[in-house]
């Protein structure tokens, strides 16, 4: 598969990464990723930047080293109805966002109440896409999860972080693998990220592919080998394909 995005990265402004906004897109550029989300985690984790960083995007150019970028922010879910940590006039201004569930933000709940969560965050326009729904310190119904996201036309994730050794989380593997099983029967597509906090990872999806080619997921399910079928989620991506001639098959 011709693995040309990654939309879920962090840089120093999230607290805990470290690189510079121009060293992760250096880094997209010397590997071949056509465009680059860097999703800053949204305040309620700590050492996050204050919600006005999100107010000011429109000073970066959106064509770097010949990435496009997409700038938006990792969103906390924060309760049991899908609530999030940004405001209405903050949401208004990513042009990305990636709803996920981190324990600083977040008290599990009942498989219900952790599935209601997730579902609740996809009925927010600003979410496109759901960040590593893998993690089984926070139970799901997998099933319910993706027929939602085929409902709300949402991406769900392949985490290449959450199948790190030493990541926090918990069966992420045997997790995403009921996840992408319900995927294939439901023809739900899928993302790859890398989730990277560090340069060095940006575009590494290496434990995400090795993932789906054991299970033969079928790359028809896959955006990230397409400009225009990733942008098929994300209303903000379909300008950046303007720039620099159309978008990559």
């Amino acid at each position: 598969m011709n693995d040309i995005l990654d939309l879920h990265t962090h840089t120093i402004v999230s607290g805990h990464a470290y690189n510079t906004l121009y060293e992760m897109v250096h880094a997209a550029s010397q590997k071949g990723v056509k465009l680059l989300g860097v999703t800053e985690h949204g305040p309620r984790i700590p050492g996050a930047c204050h919600p006005f960083y999100f107010l000011n995007f429109k000073v970066v150019p959106r064509m770097v080293s010949g990435v496009r970028l997409l700038l938006g922010c990792e969103l906390n879910i924060v309760d049991y109805q899908g609530g999030l940590d940004l405001e209405p006039r903050y949401l208004e201004r990513i042009g990305l966002g990636i709803a996920s569930i981190h324990e600083p933000c977040y008290a599990s709940g009942t498989v219900a109440q952790n599935t209601a969560a997730y579902v609740g965050a996809m009925k927010n326009p600003a979410v496109q896409v759901i960040g590593h729904p893998d993690d089984g310190r926070f139970p799901i119904d997998y099933e319910t999860l993706v027929c939602a996201a085929k409902e709300h036309h949402v991406l769900l994730e392949v985490n290449n972080s959450s199948l790190a050794p030493g990541c926090n989380r918990k069966n992420s593997r045997e997790n995403s693998v009921a996840m992408l099983e319900y995927c294939r029967k439901y023809q739900v597509p899928v993302v790859l990220d890398s989730d990277a906090h560090c340069e060095a990872d940006v575009g590494n999806h290496s434990r995400s592919q090795e993932l789906l080619e054991e299970i033969h997921f079928p790359e028809g399910l896959v955006v990230n080998h397409s400009l225009e079928k990733a942008a098929s989620y994300i209303p903000a991506l379909q300008g950046l394909l303007a720039l620099g001639g159309a978008g990559d098959d």
